[in-house]
């Protein structure tokens, strides 16, 4: 399993407090990704630019189509283009995925409401790997969780890890959020303002 779909796992399972918004998991799963082409030494990191190496086959088939999105010529893509770009609807995608792999069922209690009904976590190997590593607080599983919601409010302070690589994508995944969240923000005052111009005085 990746650290994608382990997310994906944990924003589906019914313990967490708050739902997770779409927007917010894409970019998330996006970030994911690269952490995971990181440490299949799919890529490299260049400052905030994205090199990619020899591409390989890797075993997930989800992390393979990430790898083939790569830009593979100079200038390369930046990180956080790379989340706006790859991110789009990637929720869905994984949902998909998980679906077509017998990990997901039509059900009640699913978290996320991704199309016409409700999807639940069967269990799986999978769904208890993902939630061992929920539980453990592995750092980049954790820091992409607290960035959309799912355990608290990021803290704000970078996580404790090794790889400068990976602490550049977890910031660029918190700044990509926050900044979809202020998108969402000011649509929602425009929106009330548009209402009141046209309720009157």
């Amino acid at each position: 399993m990746t650290t994608a779909k382990d997310l994906f796992i944990i924003a589906m399972d019914p313990q967490p407090n708050r739902s997770v918004g779409q927007g917010d998991l894409s970019l998330a799963l996006a970030g994911a990704e690269l952490i995971d082409l990181i440490g299949a030494q799919a890529v490299t990191l260049d400052g905030d630019g994205i090199v990619p190496s020899l591409q390989t086959t890797l075993e997930d088939r989800l992390l393979n189509e990430a790898s083939a999105a790569l830009t593979r010529q100079a200038p390369y893509e930046r990180v956080e283009d790379w989340l706006w770009r790859r991110g789009r609807d990637l929720s869905a995608a994984y949902q998909a995925a998980l679906e077509a792999d017998g990990q997901l069922a039509p059900g009640r209690s699913g978290r996320l409401l991704l199309g016409a009904e409700r999807m639940e976590l069967v269990d799986s190997p999978a769904r208890r790997q993902a939630l061992t590593r929920r539980e453990a607080d592995e750092p980049v599983l954790a820091a992409l969780a607290a960035v959309v919601g799912m355990e608290g409010e990021p803290s704000g302070e970078e996580p404790d890890l090794d790889d400068e690589a990976v602490t550049t994508v977890l910031a660029i995944v918190n700044d990509a959020v926050m900044e979809l969240e202020a998108v969402r923000q000011r649509r929602s005052i425009e929106k009330a303002a548009f209402a009141n111009v046209w309720r009157g005085p």
